[in-house]
């Protein structure tokens, strides 16, 4: 626990294989990077540690320097299988949780998630009030939101349904939640971004 902050690890849920994308999203390109090596640089730059990269469709090349490739064999039958498979890899007091197709969130946002971060609670980041990912998840959650999750949903269902244990912390100036689900999506962001 190095920054002060209770030891937490990164989970990049990046096993899709982004069919309206046309090519899995860990492996998309944007700014000379993959998608996976800039969600890995953020989880790093926000102190997690270590980080962990669920994987299915594809194994991305590329520069991964204290990464954990973990496999995830079902992992067409939707995200919540990887965010078991996540979950069962996680270490330390908390696991961070972050899509692989959101390159707008920052390190500023984890980190306002890991300073939120309390012993049975799940702290969400929210945009305009919405909950959304990035999720920081207490280590004491873990075994019970792999068991509720089911389909594509992710914890989406797990977080409505516990609200007493959910920690909303809003990150509208610190990062975007913007997903890039087809190319025009990331020809949007190149334009928007650059």
């Amino acid at each position: 626990m190095t920054d002060g902050l209770v030891d937490t690890c990164g989970v990049v849920l990046a096993a899709g294989g982004g069919h309206r994308m046309g090519q899995p999203k860990a492996t998309v390109v944007l700014d000379g990077q993959t998608l996976l090596e800039r969600s890995v640089q953020m989880l790093a730059a926000a102190g997690c540690v270590p980080v962990y990269a669920v994987v299915g469709a594809s194994v991305p090349e590329g520069s991964y320097a204290g990464v954990t490739f973990v496999t995830n064999p079902d992992w067409a039958s939707g995200m919540a299988s990887s965010l078991r498979v996540g979950l069962a890899a996680a270490t330390g007091e908390a696991a961070l949780v972050t899509l692989v197709d959101q390159p707008g969130i920052t390190a500023a946002a984890v980190l306002r998630l890991r300073q939120a971060h309390r012993t049975g609670f799940a702290a969400v980041a929210t945009f305009d009030g919405e909950v959304r990912t990035p999720v920081l998840f207490d280590r004491s959650l873990w075994a019970e939101v792999a068991d509720a999750v089911s389909g594509d949903a992710g914890a989406r269902h797990w977080l409505r349904r516990n609200p007493d244990r959910v920690i909303p912390v809003a990150c509208d100036d610190v990062a975007d939640p913007t997903d890039l689900d087809l190319p025009e999506d990331l020809t949007r962001w190149e334009r928007t971004c650059s």
